[in-house]
């Protein structure tokens, strides 16, 4: 089929049609996951319906936790009809030894939390709580994730501010 019988469809149709935002096409474009389209004489993007199914594959790599990265390298594996099928295999095994690894962390903070809620009397001086003394004698292991590294822990000060020591001194006569 010429170019110029294909169908095309506007950025518009293109972000309903996937579920998307207009902002996330354009940003697709920049990052080279989504070729440049066609422009009509008014400047309009153009898409023809290959870009419907590709921001879709886009949207389910995401899903399975690729990073934009790896999902470029999936669209480009996609095309090789020599080795393609053994890379994206490769790195679907990649991403689920990651995920495995990551249910298992998440496990055993689960079950770790658990203990300490079952311990745990709900009342009384935050002197008997198993969780608080927890996390202040540092017994809870620190598991970082891909994911949280952007989150800022909170400053020391306040975690030494908080409401146990205004218990204390109200307890205090």
């Amino acid at each position: 089929m010429s170019r110029t019988n294909t169908a095309r469809i506007t950025i518009g149709v293109l972000a309903k049609e996937t579920d998307v935002a207009i902002d996330t096409i354009r940003f697709y474009e920049r990052e080279g996951l989504l070729p440049p389209p066609v422009r009509s004489a008014s400047g309009y993007r153009q898409y023809d319906r290959q870009a419907v199914e590709q921001v879709r594959f886009i949207r389910r790599a995401k899903y399975f936790g690729f990073t934009l990265e790896e999902i470029r390298d999936l669209l480009s594996l996609s095309c090789d009809h020599d080795a393609g099928v053994a890379g994206v295999n490769q790195r679907a095994r990649e991403r689920l030894a990651e995920l495995d690894e990551r249910i298992a962390q998440l496990t055993e903070i689960r079950n770790g939390l658990a203990r300490l809620v079952e311990a745990c009397p709900g009342e009384g001086s935050p002197d008997g709580c198993p969780i608080i003394q927890s996390m202040q004698r540092g017994d809870v292991p620190v598991v970082e994730f891909q994911n949280l590294e952007a989150r800022s822990p909170r400053p020391a000060q306040t975690a030494e501010a908080s409401c146990c020591q205004s218990d204390k001194r109200k307890a205090s006569p």
